[in-house]
C-alpha cells in the first residue's frame, strides 16, 4: 500500500460503523494500479469490525453467463433467501438458476429481492459489497447491482466496485463518486522499489522507474525481472520489458516451473472464479510440491486450500502462453468435471472446439434458452452466436444468428445487433430470417438520433414483407410508427397508411393493428379505437407485450387512467422489455405524470436514462430527460428543469426528433411560468407551432395550447394566441379527446372577452373525466377562481380556489400552490401552512406515497415492494415524517390522509 495512503483513508471513511446511510464508490485504475489490494484491505477491515462482506470477482470467461456475478456474490447467503417475500424469492431463485421457471423472471422483482436481502443482511452490523474487475461482471448482474445502488437510502451498505480505467460500467457511469487510482508519485515509486527483495540501482533503477510509469505491479515485476537477469545488482544491459508487455514476464516465470505446476496453473487459468474449486479437485497433485514453485515465483497466493492468481494479468499470461492444444485439454478436463453444471460445461466445450460440432452447438442452444428464461439476454445472445459458429448447417447458422440478434436487442448494443444481422444476410437467402434480423436493427436505430435512416430501413423491411405477404409486415409498421411519432414527419404517416392497407386479414382486434394508426395518427384514424380499447385490453390480459402496446395506445389517445392501470398490470414489460427502453418506453412516465404520480414518473425517467446513456441510445435518453425536466418544472425546480431540457435538446436533432423538441420546449415554458417569466414562457410555448400556426409535432404540440393562452393573456397577446388556438381546433376536427377539449376550452376562457369567458370555464370543468388529469384540472379551477374573484364573486371563487390549492399541495407544485394561496388571501381566506393536515403536502412525493400506503395498512415490506424500496428505507422515511405530521403512531396516519378539507388547512 505504499503511496496509497490518501486512497486508503478515503475508502476507510466509507466503512465507518456508525453510519446510517449507503455509500457507493468506484475504484478506477489501470491493471496493476492496486485496486484489488485496496478492495482486499477494505474487506479485511470490515470483517475485523464485525461487518458482513459479500464479494464477487469478474472474469472474462463468466461475462457471458447471465447472473453469474450475482450468484457468486450471494453464494454465502443463499440459505437466507427464504426470508424474502414469495414473489421476490421465486424471481431471485429463478434468476440464479436455483429453480426452473416457464418464463423470464421479472427483472424489477429480481432487483427488489436483492435490495431487500442486502437491507436485511445489514442488520445488526453494516454490510460491505465488494465487486472486483467489475468490467467483466455479466450485464444481467450489473443491471441488478445498478438497480440496488440507485435505491439504497438509509441502509448501512457500502458498495465498492473496482474497474479498469478505460472500461464502461453500465449503470454506474453517472451519478456516483469515482476514486481514480492513478500512478504512484516518484517518491512513492522509489519507496516501493526500496521494499523489494532486490531493489534495482543505478541506470537499471532509472529505467524501471521510467518504464513502469508509476504502476505498482509494473514496478514490482520489472524489479523482479531485473534482479533475475542481474542477480548481483549490477546494471542490466539490453531492453527491459515495458509495461504493456508484463504478460510476457509472467509467462517467462511460468515456463521455468515444473511440468506438473504448469499444467495445474493452466487448468486454474482456464477456469473462471466459480469453476476454481472444481479445478482444484481435478488437479493431479494439488499439494505443496505442485504449488510451492508457483508461489515462490510470485504467480499465486495460497489461503489455506484456496489458490488464486495474484493478478488477472498473471492468469491471462499463463493461459495465452500455452498452445491451443494445451488450452483445449484444460477446457475438456474442466468440462468433464462440470458435468452437473451444463452452462459452464457447454462454454468449456466450446472453448476447446475449433470446427463445427452439432453436439456442442446444441449444448450452447440449451444454455441460451436457460439464460433467456432467467432474463439474461446478453448471455443468451452470446451463447446463440457461438452456437451458430459451431453449427454444421448453414441454415441453422442463419437461424441461430437471427435469434441472437433478437436477444441482443434487449442489451441496447446496436453495433452487436447490426453485426449479427449482417451475418444473417451473409449466410441466408431466406427473406423471413433476413427481415427479422433487420427489424431488430431498425428497432434499436429508432432509439438513436437518426430517425430518417431508421424509418427508411423499417419501411424497406415492410415493403419486402408486403411483397411476400409476410407476417413481419405488421411488426415492421409498428416499429415504423414509433419512428413517425419521434420524428413527427407527415410524409412518414402517409407512407405507413399506404402500407397498412397491405396487412393481410387486418382487424382492429389485434394489438399491433390498433397500435399503428393510433401512434401515427391519433387524432385521425386512432381516435376511432377508443371504444374498442377496454375489450382489447381485457383480451390481452395474459399477454404482457400486448398489454404494454395497448397501454401506450391508451396514453396517446388520452385515456390516461386506463393507460396507467394497464401499465401497472404489465409492469415488468413496459420499463424496457428486459433492460432496453423499447419504443415509446417513456409513455408510462407521461401517463403517471398526467395522473399526478410524479415520483413514479421521475423513477421511470431515471431508470430509462441510466440504461440509455450506457448504451448510447441518444433519443431514448433525451426522452427520459424531458420527462424528468417537466416534473421538475411543475415542482418549481426551474433551474434543474432547464438543465434537463437543454441536455435533451443537445442529444437529438430537433428536425428528426420533433417530439423531444416540443416536450423540451414545454418543460422550458413551464419552468419560466413557475418563475413568473411569461415572456420566455410564451416564446417557448409558441415555438411548438410554426409561424403559420401549424403544429411542429402532430400530437405533443396541442398539449401546449392552454399554457400558450395563459402566457398570452398575461402579455396582452390575446388575438395572436386566439387565432392559433382556433386554427388548431379546426385542424383537430370533432374527434378530439376529452382532455384536449378541456385544454381548448381553458385556452378560450383565458383569451375570450369577459362576457364569454365563463361558459368556456364551465365547459372545461363540466366533464368529470377531467379528474384523470389533476394538475390540468387544478389549473383551470385556479384560473376560474381568479376570474370570479376579480369580478367580486367571492363566494363562488372560494370553492374553486380551495380545490385548486388542495391539488397543488398534494402534488407538490410549489409555484402554483403559492399562486393559489395568494388568490385565497385576496378572497379573504387564510391557507394555514402550519396545521398538521397540511404538513402532508410538504413531504416529498415519495414520502407522500409511503404515508398513503402505510395508512391503507400495508407493511414496510409491502410498501417497499410496491415502490421498489427496501423495507429499511420505508421505515426510515416513516420515522422521519411522523414528527412532521404531528403523530406518534402508525394508526394515526389514516386521520392525516382523511383530514378535513383533504389536508388543505383552510381557515375562513
Amino acid at each position: 500500500m505504499v503511496g496509497r495512503e490518501t486512497e486508503t483513508a478515503e475508502i476507510m471513511r466509507r466503512l465507518a460503523t456508525d453510519r446510517c446511510h449507503s455509500e457507493v464508490l468506484i475504484l478506477a485504475g489501470e491493471p496493476g494500479a492496486g485496486k484489488s489490494v485496496l478492495l482486499d484491505l477494505a474487506a479485511e477491515r470490515a470483517r475485523r469490525e464485525g461487518s458482513r462482506v459479500l464479494r464477487a470477482v469478474g472474469s472474462e470467461s463468466e461475462a457471458h453467463l447471465g447472473f453469474a456475478g450475482l450468484h457468486q456474490m450471494l453464494r454465502p447467503v443463499l440459505g437466507e433467501l427464504d426470508s424474502l417475500p414469495a414473489r421476490q424469492h421465486s424471481a431471485l431463485r429463478a434468476a440464479l438458476g436455483l429453480s426452473e421457471c416457464a418464463q423470464a423472471p421479472d427483472g424489477m422483482l429480481v432487483g427488489l429481492a436483492v435490495l431487500t436481502l442486502v437491507s436485511e443482511l445489514a442488520e445488526p452490523a453494516p454490510l460491505l459489497v465488494v465487486i472486483d474487475d467489475a468490467q467483466w461482471i455479466d450485464r444481467a448482474s450489473l443491471d441488478v447491482l445498478s438497480f440496488v445502488a440507485r435505491r439504497m437510502d438509509r441502509e448501512p451498505v457500502t458498495l465498492l466496485l473496482g474497474v479498469r480505467a478505460a472500461a464502461v460500467l453500465p449503470g454506474f457511469d453517472k451519478g456516483y463518486e469515482r476514486l481514480d487510482i492513478g500512478p504512484l508519485s516518484g517518491e512513492a515509486a522509489n519507496r516501493l522499489l526500496d521494499r523489494q527483495p532486490a531493489p534495482p540501482v543505478g541506470r537499471t533503477r532509472v529505467r524501471v522507474l521510467q518504464e513502469a510509469a508509476g504502476n505498482p505491479l509494473a514496478l514490482i515485476e520489472l524489479a523482479r525481472a531485473a534482479a533475475a537477469r542481474q542477480p548481483d545488482g549490477g546494471t542490466v544491459e539490453g531492453p527491459l520489458p515495458v509495461t504493456d508487455r508484463l504478460e510476457r514476464i509472467f509467462a517467462q516465470h511460468a515456463r521455468l516451473l515444473p511440468d506438473v505446476t504448469r499444467r495445474s496453473l493452466l487448468l486454474l487459468a482456464a477456469a473462471d472464479a466459480t469453476d476454481a474449486p472444481t479445478a482444484h479437485r481435478g488437479l493431479p497433485q494439488a499439494d505443496d510440491e505442485t504449488w510451492a514453485p508457483a508461489e515462490r515465483a510470485g504467480l499465486v497466493r495460497r489461503d489455506g486450500a484456496r489458490i488464486s492468481f495474484r493478478h488477472p494479468l498473471i492468469r491471462s499470461a499463463v493461459y495465452h502462453a500455452a498452445s491451443f492444444e494445451e488450452r483445449g485439454h484444460a477446457h475438456l478436463a474442466l468440462a468433464e468435471l462440470l458435468s452437473e453444471e451444463p452452462d459452464r460445461r457447454a462454454w468449456h466445450l466450446a472453448a476447446a472446439t475449433t470446427r463445427p460440432d452439432e453436439d456442442v452447438s446444441a449444448a450452447l442452444r440449451q444454455t441460451a434458452d436457460r439464460a433467456r428464461r432467467r432474463g439474461g439476454y446478453a448471455a443468451a445472445a452470446a451463447a446463440l452466436e457461438r452456437a451458430a459458429e459451431l453449427s454444421p448447417s448453414r441454415a441453422d447458422q442463419a437461424r441461430l444468428l437471427t435469434e441472437a440478434a433478437a436477444m441482443a436487442v434487449f442489451t441496447g448494443q446496436l453495433d452487436w445487433v447490426d453485426r449479427l444481422a449482417a451475418e444473417v444476410r451473409g449466410r441466408s437467402d431466406d427473406p423471413a430470417l433476413i427481415s427479422r434480423a433487420s427489424l431488430a436493427t431498425g428497432r434499436l436505430m429508432a432509439l438513436r438520433r437518426h430517425h430518417a435512416a431508421a424509418f427508411a430501413l423499417l419501411t424497406r423491411i415492410a415493403e419486402e414483407a408486403a411483397d411476400t405477404r409476410s407476417p413481419r409486415l405488421l411488426e415492421a409498421l409498428a416499429a415504423a410508427a414509433v419512428v413517425r411519432y419521434y420524428s413527427g414527419e407527415e410524409s412518414q404517416r402517409q407512407h405507413i397508411e399506404k402500407l397498412l392497407g397491405a396487412v393481410p386479414d387486418a382487424t382492429v382486434r389485434d394489438a399491433l393493428r390498433a397500435w399503428v394508426p393510433a401512434v401515427s395518427d391519433p387524432y385521425g384514424a386512432g381516435a376511432s379505437l377508443v371504444p374498442a380499447l377496454p375489450g382489447l385490453i381485457a383480451e390481452a390480459k395474459d399477454d404482457a407485450d400486448s398489454l404494454t402496446a395497448l397501454a401506450i395506445v391508451a396514453w396517446i389517445l388520452d385515456q390516461t387512467a386506463l393507460a396507467a392501470r394497464t401499465f401497472d398490470e404489465a409492469f415488468d414489460r413496459w420499463q424496457a422489455g428486459g433492460s432496453l427502453p423499447d419504443g415509446l418506453g417513456c409513455a408510462v412516465g407521461w401517463a403517471y405524470l398526467e395522473q399526478g404520480r410524479w415520483t413514479e414518473a421521475r423513477s421511470v425517467a431515471a431508470d430509462i436514462s441510466a440504461v440509455a446513456s450506457v448504451a448510447g441510445l441518444d433519443h431514448a435518453e433525451a426522452c427520459a430527460h424531458v420527462l424528468d425536466a417537466t416534473v421538475l418544472a411543475l415542482l418549481g425546480e426551474s433551474a434543474d428543469a432547464r438543465r434537463g431540457a437543454e441536455r435533451a435538446l443537445v442529444l437529438v436533432d430537433p428536425l428528426e426528433s420533433r417530439s423531444v423538441a416540443v416536450f423540451a420546449r414545454r418543460a422550458l415554458g413551464l419552468a419560466a411560468t413557475a418563475e413568473g417569466d411569461y415572456d420566455t414562457a410564451y416564446a417557448q410555448f409558441r415555438s411548438a407551432f410554426t409561424d403559420d400556426g401549424d403544429p411542429v409535432h402532430y400530437h405533443v404540440s396541442y398539449t401546449l395550447l392552454a399554457e400558450l393562452a395563459s402566457a398570452a393573456a398575461r402579455l396582452g397577446r390575446r388575438k395572436d394566441a386566439a387565432d392559433l388556438l382556433e386554427r388548431s381546433a379546426r385542424r383537430l376536427g370533432t374527434g378530439v379527446s376529452a382532455r384536449v377539449t378541456a385544454l381548448l376550452d381553458r385556452g378560450r376562457a383565458l383569451l375570450a372577452e369577459p362576457e364569454h369567458a365563463e361558459r368556456y370555464f364551465r365547459a372545461a370543468l363540466a366533464d368529470d373525466t377531467g379528474e384523470q388529469w389533476p394538475f390540468e384540472r387544478a389549473q383551470t379551477r385556479l384560473d376560474y377562481g381568479e376570474w370570479l374573484r376579480r369580478r367580486r364573486r367571492i363566494a363562488e371563487a372560494r370553492p374553486q380556489l380551495i380545490m385548486a390549492l388542495d391539488t397543488f399541495r398534494r402534488l407538490g407544485a410549489r409555484p402554483w400552490t403559492e399562486r393559489a394561496q395568494a388568490e385565497l388571501r385576496a378572497a379573504g381566506i387564510t391557507a394555514a401552512d402550519g396545521v398538521v393536515p397540511s404538513a402532508l403536502t410538504e413531504l416529498s412525493p415519495q414520502q407522500q406515497q409511503i404515508v398513503r400506503l402505510a395508512a391503507r395498512g400495508l407493511t414496510n415490506r409491502e410498501i417497499g415492494e410496491s415502490l421498489f424500496l427496501s423495507p429499511r428505507t420505508v421505515g426510515s422515511h416513516l420515522y422521519r415524517v411522523f414528527p412532521k405530521l404531528g403523530i406518534t403512531a402508525r394508526s394515526q396516519l389514516r386521520d392525516v390522509i382523511e383530514g378535513p378539507l383533504s389536508g388543505t388547512g383552510i381557515h375562513i
